[in-house]
């Protein structure tokens, strides 16, 4: 495969800045978008005409001083993309990522070589069927699975913000796939500047993205609980519980525990409810602002407030989707959708952070040499009940 070019598809605000970076890097970039305007509009200005361009904008103390995507082709023509690059960034969002690979199926299917899909998607989904929670890697394989020997994966995880990674700031992030396609990735596009990006290797690929996902959530709660007066203390809670939980859901869907030690997990988990860079972080706290009974309606009116899309809100429903199904206690994570799907009112939303944080049902802290050893045994079924004797 070739390294020298990339593709991108999707020129949101996450894609729009790793073409700054690519650029930077002396990579030929080409940008997808199926909008031939915008297409037009790129080529023509060199600027991103819907997103990053105004925040950088303003950082940088005017759009003259914004840097341009000098070099770098938008177009609408996907097949095109496909045949002539090797490796394919989809910078898009977990709801879309079906749609896209009913696309990219026939055209990886006639492409002569192999492709490498790279995903940094952030986001759980689930059928509403049988409410199986599957994360990005997961769908991209079962989708393509008749084209197994025609592609690979690589996922990113770990704390990125996209105006960093536009302004040649540091950030540091965690690759994970099969180590033979994974590390000549990291290699021939991760870590080319690494004072800029630089990547650590990760083999669980599921508990990575599951991390990436559940973050998420956590920072709703978190813009949220900012709004309140329950003092300094909590936040402490919620980061530490939060663990408990992302831990235990990334090792039911098929991760492991070390997962949540890394980049993508602690790392990205610490910045997302930390900063305002965070849209899921500002999501929450103009959803506590905007509540007017109507939790759908302040939902629109939330994300309307976001340049770009903030994907903890469908992510709580799937979720909770799955908990209800395999009747998993995870008070937090249940605490999110009272709050983002069931409040009617702010004087609600205060008691359900208090009781996940100060009521949750374990006491203690660490797992015990026989939960370790029944865990390893028996990952799918070995963890606490929400109702029940197991509870």
């Amino acid at each position: 495969m070739d390294p020298s070019r990339v593709a991108i598809i999707g020129p949101g605000r996450l894609g729009t800045s790793f073409a700054y970076k690519f650029r930077r890097d002396g990579k030929e970039v080409t940008i997808y978008y199926h909008d031939a305007d915008v297409c037009a509009e790129i080529n023509s200005t060199h600027l991103n005409p819907r997103h990053l361009t105004d925040d950088l904008a303003r950082m940088m103390g005017g759009r003259d001083k914004v840097p341009l995507l000098s070099k770098v082709l938008a177009t609408n023509d996907l097949e095109k993309v496909i045949k002539e690059n090797d490796f394919i960034f989809l910078s898009i969002t977990m709801s879309r990522l079906r749609d896209l690979l009913s696309h990219l199926s026939p055209l990886i299917a006639k492409k002569s070589g192999k492709t490498c899909l790279v995903s940094p998607i952030k986001g759980l989904t689930s059928n509403e069927k049988t409410s199986e929670l599957i994360t990005p890697s997961q769908m991209i394989k079962n989708h393509l699975f008749d084209l197994k020997h025609k592609f690979d994966i690589v996922c990113i995880g770990g704390p990125f913000f996209d105006v960093d990674i536009a302004m040649g700031r540091p950030v540091c992030v965690t690759a994970a796939g099969e180590k033979q396609v994974t590390k000549p990735f990291i290699h021939n596009f991760l870590n080319l500047n690494r004072r800029e990006l630089s990547s650590f290797y990760n083999f669980d690929m599921v508990g990575i993205e599951a991390c990436g996902a559940l973050k998420n959530i956590v920072a709703n709660i978190k813009g949220v609980s900012d709004q309140l007066n329950l003092g300094s203390s909590l936040p402490g809670t919620i980061f530490a519980r939060a663990g408990v939980e992302t831990r235990s859901l990334s090792k039911l869907l098929g991760g492991s525990f070390q997962a949540f030690h890394s980049q993508a997990g602690v790392g990205d988990m610490y910045v997302t409810l930390s900063s305002e860079a965070s849209k899921n972080y500002r999501y929450g706290r103009y959803f506590y602002d905007l509540l007017n009974g109507n939790p759908i309606e302040t939902d629109i009116r939330s994300r309307k407030k976001i340049d770009g899309t903030p994907e903890g809100p469908d992510t709580i429903k799937n979720v909770h989707r799955y908990l209800e199904k395999k009747n998993m206690y995870s008070p937090l994570f249940h605490c999110a959708h009272k709050i983002f799907h069931e409040s009617t009112s702010r004087d609600e939303i205060p008691e359900h952070i208090i009781q996940a944080c100060q009521f949750d049902k374990r006491n203690k802290e660490y797992i015990g040499p026989l939960s370790k050893l029944f865990y390893r045994l028996f990952p799918n079924t070995w963890y606490r009940r929400h109702k029940g004797i197991f509870s």
